[in-house]
C-alpha cells in the first residue's frame, strides 16, 4: 500500500490543507519569489480556475501518516494567449497542466508519476486530445521528467526563466 493519496481538492481542503501556502512555498523554493498579482491568479482563486470549470481539475498528493501536502498538479483547458500557439491550441481540444510542483523531501518517489497519470486519466475521460505544459529547464530534473513520459518540446524560449513549452498527444 503507498503512503500517499491522490486527491481531487474540494473546497474544504483549501484550507485545511493549506493548499495556497503549499504553492507559494515551492514557487518560493523553485524560482527565489513570492506571490505576484498578474501570474498567480489561479491561486488566489483556486475554485474559479480548477473547481468550478467542469472539465478543469486540482489534485493533491497527500501523505496519509500527518496528512500533509506532497505535490500538486492543476489541470485546466488550454486558456493562454501565446501567438506561437493560436492554431495549435484550442481550449476544446487541449487541456494544460498548471501547478505542478512535489515538496523535495518527495521526489523520486514516485509523486509525480502519480499526479501524471491521474492527470491524463482525467483528460483522456474529458475528451481532451493532447496536454500543453511549460517547464523550465533550471529546475532540477524537470525537463526530463517530462520527456521520460512522453512529453515533447515544441518551443525552447531561450529566455532568462529557460521556459520550455512541451505537450503530449493523448
Amino acid at each position: 500500500m503507498s503512503y500517499f493519496k491522490i486527491k481531487e481538492l474540494l473546497k474544504e481542503h483549501v484550507h485545511s490543507y493549506q493548499v495556497k501556502k503549499f504553492l507559494f512555498n515551492m514557487i518560493q523554493d523553485e524560482f527565489g519569489y513570492g506571490h505576484i498579482p498578474e501570474y498567480h491568479q489561479d491561486i488566489v482563486d483556486l475554485e474559479s480556475y480548477y473547481l468550478e470549470p467542469q472539465r478543469n481539475n486540482f489534485f493533491l498528493a497527500v501523505h496519509h501518516t500527518p496528512g500533509i501536502v506532497m505535490g500538486t498538479m492543476g489541470i485546466r483547458a488550454y486558456d493562454k494567449d501565446f501567438p506561437q500557439f493560436k492554431e495549435r491550441y484550442q481550449p476544446e481540444t487541449t487541456a494544460s497542466l498548471w501547478r505542478v510542483f512535489v515538496d523535495r523531501p518527495w521526489r523520486r518517489n514516485g509523486v509525480a508519476s502519480a499526479l501524471v497519470q491521474m492527470a491524463e486519466d482525467f483528460c483522456r475521460e474529458n475528451h481532451y486530445e493532447k496536454i500543453y505544459l511549460h517547464t523550465h529547464k533550471n529546475v532540477q530534473g524537470s525537463l526530463d521528467f517530462w520527456l521520460k513520459n512522453g512529453y515533447q518540446v515544441v518551443a525552447d524560449t531561450g529566455n532568462h526563466l529557460k521556459t520550455v513549452h512541451m505537450e503530449k498527444i493523448l
